[in-house]
């Protein structure tokens, strides 16, 4: 695989993660839920609608 072929590959993965983040965001935020991120060890939960 060439370094563009990577390169395209790791851009293709990062857009299709943030587009499942957004999905989920609002997903939560319609069912009114907390998601719960972890930050140096300790889980740290928030609203969604805060977010």
């Amino acid at each position: 695989m060439s370094e563009l072929e990577t390169r395209e590959l790791r851009e293709n993965i990062l857009l299709g993660l943030d587009i499942t983040f957004q999905k989920l965001v609002r997903e939560k935020k319609k069912s009114n839920s907390e998601l719960a991120f972890a930050d140096k060890g300790e889980v740290i939960r928030v609203k969604a609608v805060e977010i």
